[in-house]
């Protein structure tokens, strides 16, 4: 009987595995099991190990209900998720048969801009201006006043706008544009999101609707944020936000609960004049929009499709800056009336718009850390222990479903090895700002991420959430020690013991990954190299030679050479056809083992802007798409521990 729950669990997701990830039906069941089987276990928890006869301490039975009450939280934060999950949509083939509307109207595009560097500025700019669409005008909101981006603008011929103060951020800046600008409709791209030249394109069909608002596309980055590159998973795992952008978000747009993110969309105008602009209320402007919008009659809808480009948090500062102002934000949204506590929504939207994994996750991460500690050092039990084959016939079936859950729902974009110590690595500096936004949810001005050649780059070290880490592995070893020895043990050998043993050490194996994490990996590109793979004719003022592009950036790139061809490119002077750039000069700068590493040198502007559309087009990738298979991840893992 015991193992009963297990197997039915197995042999379920085994009758499944194969099946159609889009069939409603089954994404229901596979998302339903996890969360029935959680009520089950929570059920006996409750009754038969929290609320029982006892004679704790009261400081120890407080303990007993406070792990209850985490597991609580925790599993609100699976069924609404489960809940998301339970739908997903797709909107390509609408966007496939959506036709222009005629005449077509006029489009802005807004690209407010603070203190972005000039590497990271040109990109967006000049893939702005290259959108393929007539009728559009691209405008520069520069709150940071700088004489340098005002004389590019006028050299790239878009329209440059600041204003006197930088009241409200980001809102008030686009705020600001909207008394200038005269488009039907507004697409939005952050100082370092590059368009391709389909968007405008992809996106302005589905306002042929007028209950539609919004379009949202994904975010797709060209670098490796923190997470990939201190763990050394660069060509293994995916970035921290596919899974958001992957799955979730198609999946709040099957519940009509997709919110606008802030860049890469765009925006009716006739919706933005009826809530009164861009909403100033919180640091998110982006989610507040959407939840005005909607208590006017108009939905965000998403498009899942790669239409953009730009750089995810590139420092271990960047990513805490980022999320703190996501977890601030979202949080700010429950003390305001357009918030989801608001008039006007219905339960579904109040549930999806609620933060609930802002609110619970780190407490979750942090308690698990906590419970075998209390216990070895304190002899605090976190619960009134039955016997192992309870636990195995409760709690084992609640993990396996959800582990199978999620892989079958999302694949590879979600793995404990990594999500475990990402995790518990944000909790350290994420949960504190959890606790001050419920404090004091307002007044902590908005804080823009550091990108490009701004960012932080070099071995930096987070040492809050290394010493925070340390301390919590000093003194999970410190209790196995202490209870490993009979005179100094603080627990019994009961049947409990050989439980908190095992979580213990896997709690140090987590602990370990994550201080990984706070040590900044290496970037040793200023650009980053995009897959090309292309074939291109060089000459190097002599010879006419078929090489292959294997990749390349904005800077320079990688020919394979022919095996006659090695001998080239001695002379120090050459050229490379490229396709759709034209012929650009190139400085050999390294050749062995039939490649050559080489630097543009670009005859006009205009060249450059041709080189950085091409790249940008979201034809190339700067990495093969990851495959985070298990053994991979462990090897990866394991080889970056033993050399940090």
């Amino acid at each position: 009987m015991t193992y009963i729950p297990l197997l039915l669990v197995t042999v379920f997701f085994l009758l499944v595995w194969d099946a159609q990830r889009t069939k409603v039906r089954i994404r229901q069941i596979v998302c339903l099991i996890p969360a029935l089987l959680c009520v089950q276990y929570l059920s006996w928890r409750l009754f038969n190990t929290v609320w029982t006869e006892n004679d704790d301490s009261a400081w120890a039975q407080s303990w007993i209900w406070g792990v209850w009450g985490i597991e609580i939280l925790a599993f609100i934060e699976v069924a609404v998720f489960m809940l998301i999950m339970s739908r997903t949509n797709t909107r390509s083939a609408q966007a496939d048969h959506h036709h222009m509307p005629s005449p077509l109207p006029e489009v802005d595009i807004f690209i407010p801009t603070y203190n972005e560097p000039f590497d990271v500025l040109e990109k967006t700019i000049v893939a702005a201006v290259a959108v393929d669409y007539p009728h559009k005008t691209v405008w520069v909101l520069d709150d940071g006043r700088r004489d340098w981006l005002r004389r590019f603008c006028e050299e790239t011929g878009v329209r440059y706008l600041t204003r006197s103060d930088n009241l409200h951020a980001k809102a008030g800046n686009m705020n600001h544009a909207l008394a200038h600008a005269q488009g039907q409709f507004i697409a939005v791209f952050d100082a370092d999101f590059v368009p391709s030249k389909q968007f405008i394109q992809r996106t302005l069909g589905f306002f042929s609707d007028p209950a539609v608002g919004i379009v949202q596309t994904p975010q797709h980055f060209y670098n490796k944020d923190p997470i990939q590159t201190n763990l050394g998973l660069m060509q293994i795992y995916p970035d921290e936000q596919r899974l958001f952008f992957d799955q979730m978000a198609a999946s709040r747009d099957a519940w009509q609960a997709a919110f606008c993110c802030g860049s890469c969309s765009i925006m009716r105008r006739q919706a933005v004049d009826a809530i009164g602009g861009i909403p100033t209320q919180s640091i998110t402007e982006d989610l507040l929009t959407t939840l005005v919008m909607l208590r006017k009659g108009y939905q965000t809808i998403y498009l899942n499709e790669r239409l953009s480009m730009g750089l995810a948090a590139e420092s271990i500062e960047g990513f805490f800056v980022q999320r703190e102002r996501w977890c601030r934000g979202a949080i700010q949204s429950l003390f305001l009336p357009a918030g989801p506590l608001g008039p006007g929504l219905s339960v579904i939207q109040r549930i999806l718009f609620f933060p609930t994994s802002w609110l619970t996750q780190y407490a979750v991460r942090l308690m698990l850390i906590a419970i075998p500690l209390a216990y070895l050092l304190l002899g605090w039990l976190p619960f009134h222990f039955t016997d192992t084959a309870d636990m195995v016939f409760y709690q084992l079936p609640v993990f396996l479903s959800f582990f199978l859950a999620m892989r079958w729902l999302v694949g590879g974009h979600f793995s404990p090895l990594v999500s475990g110590p990402a995790g518990l690595f944000a909790s350290f500096r994420l949960g504190p700002t959890v606790v001050a936004s419920l404090v004091k949810p307002f007044g902590k001005p908005f804080k823009v991420t550091p990108k490009g050649s701004d960012a932080v780059h070099g071995r930096q070290v987070d040492f809050f959430s290394l010493s925070m880490i340390l301390l919590c592995m000093a003194l999970t070893l410190v209790g196995l020690i202490l209870n490993v020895v009979p005179e100094l043990a603080v627990v019994p050998h009961d049947e409990f013991f050989p439980i908190a043993v095992f979580w213990s050490l896997l709690n140090v194996v987590t602990l370990g990954l994550a201080a990984l994490l706070c040590f900044e990996g290496p970037r040793l590109r200023k650009e980053e190299r995009f897959l090309v793979a292309e074939s291109a004719t060089a000459h190097d003022g002599e010879t006419h030679i078929a090489v292959d592009i294997v990749d390349a950036s904005i800077d320079g790139c990688k020919l394979a050479l022919p095996q006659t061809g090695h001998g080239i490119f001695k002379k120090g002077t050459a050229s490379l056809m490229v396709q759709d750039v034209g012929r650009v000069m190139l400085h050999p700068v390294r050749q062995s083992q039939g490649h050559l590493a080489a630097t543009f040198e670009y005859s006009s502007p205009a060249q450059r802007h041709a080189m950085i559309c091409k790249l940008f087009s979201g034809r190339y990738t700067t990495a093969p798409p990851p495959s985070s298979s298990t053994r991979q991840l462990m090897s990866s893992l394991w080889e970056k521990t033993f050399h940090v």
